[in-house]
């Protein structure tokens, strides 16, 4: 990736990382309409990014979060002294002779704070299949996924523009928003040779449907009295699942009244 683009990356991650905090913080200094405001801001910035990086830099389907999270423990280096007993020659592993299970010699063990259970093969494997997914160039998008694309990356600004001609309590903005999720992943279906960050997004995607029940003015008619029928039933007939069940039921009005907790 070019330096723009992973600067353009940089700063979509900060906004997704940031924009719970920034919209409670501006409700809580300058109310609603510093609220809402803030909310358009931010959904602006993002979907400007996001085309830019569609359009302009040819980034295909993008993921989220735009920059994937490093995982530390395949990233860390081989102790000093694997790398110094593999460039000796030393053998690393022994293979039992009966059960042929592969074990790692005591020559090689490395320090506690490097030392993990897996084989030094496994973990070779392991880092360079990731090293191989994260290197993966993006799928070329033609001009129906790349209009798929931009209809997922428009969708918050339609449903923002749709709320304010129509309103909270209309189901015109969430039937809109549905509307433009379901046909996106339609369009994005017929997509083949896709690499595997690419997959798991479109799954992503797939799974996240599920907050249509959650979202008003849907929940607020229908899903409401039976997720929290749902919840006290499990909470006081299954033992031990009441410590999630009953926050949860106090967490979920809350958890209704960010805007992007439901619609981010």
């Amino acid at each position: 990736q070019s330096l723009p683009q992973q600067k353009l990356l940089t700063w979509l991650s900060v906004l997704e990382c940031v924009e719970v905090f920034a919209e409670m913080g501006t409700a809580r200094v300058w109310g609603e309409m510093g609220r809402w405001t803030i909310i358009v801001l931010i959904q602006l910035a993002k979907a400007i990014l996001r085309l830019l990086l569609l359009l302009w830099y040819k980034a295909g389907i993008q993921t989220s979060p735009p920059i994937v999270p490093l995982n530390r423990e395949q990233q860390q280096p081989l102790h000093p002294q694997d790398m110094e007993d593999s460039s000796s020659g030393k053998d690393q592993t022994y293979v039992g002779r009966r059960s042929s299970r592969v074990v790692r010699s005591l020559q090689s063990t490395p320090s506690l704070q490097s030392r993990h259970w897996g084989s030094p093969q496994q973990r070779e494997e392991s880092q360079s299949r990731r090293a191989e997914e994260l290197n993966q160039p993006p799928t070329p998008l033609g001009l129906q996924e790349t209009i798929a694309e931009s209809l997922y990356i428009t969708r918050p600004l339609l449903h923002l523009l749709s709320l304010g001609v129509w309103g909270q309590r209309s189901w015109k903005p969430w039937l809109l928003s549905a509307v433009l999720d379901i046909s996106s992943l339609s369009l994005l279906s017929d997509l083949k040779d896709l690499n595997r960050r690419e997959r798991a997004e479109l799954r992503r995607r797939t799974i996240l449907l599920l907050y249509y029940l959650l979202r008003s003015p849907f929940y607020d008619r229908y899903s409401e009295g039976r997720i929290l029928l749902l919840l006290r039933l499990l909470a006081d007939y299954v033992p031990g699942v009441g410590f999630v069940t009953r926050p949860l039921m106090d967490y979920l009005p809350a958890w209704q009244k960010i805007y992007f907790y439901n619609w981010g």
